[in-house]
């Protein structure tokens, strides 16, 4: 097994190699504006970093959102492109899944990821494996209390939210930790057949999770002139 994992559902552009056991490479660059001009690069390092041929890929593993629409279909269309020129399988992850598995959290805790307009995208997790509830977007002040929070949406709303809530875990879901959760999974008896049903508890179809309408919007008739 060799798993090329890769997010760009947030501002991270993040890539990692797995083959099964380990993380054998894996880059990240923090850049909302730039996903179309790293992504590739950032692969072709992590290919390099391991001594490793894109032929040499079984698996295409690819952070499924929720995140902003474009950022977010970068990553999906690459893995779907790549999955389709290798003649691998490519399957999707929620991004809020690979937040929570790289907190290394054994208790129940919140994810939270920047959704813009003043909202975050988030799930709510009973380990770092397990999620309960979501992905789900909300005002801040609208998550559930109580629980600890992880994610860079937490952190930039840490005065609303609650400063003390947060806990000191990787705020993007890093590709490595996305690559680790996927392997978990692909060695289980016919995966695939289960993820075609839907009812796969961690892996998709590389398609996106949205939970609101884009921003852009076809422009109204334009009016006349009297």
């Amino acid at each position: 097994m060799l798993v090329l994992a890769f997010d760009t559902a947030t501002p991270a552009v993040t890539a990692a190699l797995h083959d099964g056991e380990r993380v054998l490479a894996e880059s990240t660059t923090v850049d909302a504006r730039r996903h179309g001009e790293l992504l590739v690069p950032t692969i072709e390092t992590v290919l390099r970093e391991a001594g490793a041929e894109l032929a040499d890929v079984t698996v295409v593993v690819a952070g499924a959102g929720p995140g902003p629409y474009t950022g977010l279909r970068v990553g999906l269309m690459t893995a779907q492109a790549l999955a389709a020129s290798l003649g691998v399988p490519a399957y999707g992850v929620c991004t809020l899944d690979a937040v929570a598995y790289g907190s290394g959290l054994s208790e129940p805790f919140l994810v939270a990821t920047d959704a813009r307009r003043k909202e975050v995208f988030w799930g709510h997790y009973e380990d770092m494996r397990t999620r309960l509830s979501g992905p789900a977007v909300s005002r801040p002040h609208d998550l559930p209390g109580g629980l600890p929070l992880v994610g860079a949406g937490a952190r930039m709303y840490a005065e609303v939210v609650g400063a003390s809530r947060l806990l000191d875990a990787p705020e993007y879901p890093f590709a490595g930790a996305l690559a680790s959760l996927a392997a978990e999974q692909l060695g289980e008896p016919d995966v695939r057949e289960v993820v075609e049903s839907g009812t796969h508890p961690v892996l998709s179809l590389p398609r996106p999770v949205y939970l609101r309408r884009p921003d852009a919007q076809v422009p109204a008739a334009p009016k006349k002139v009297t």
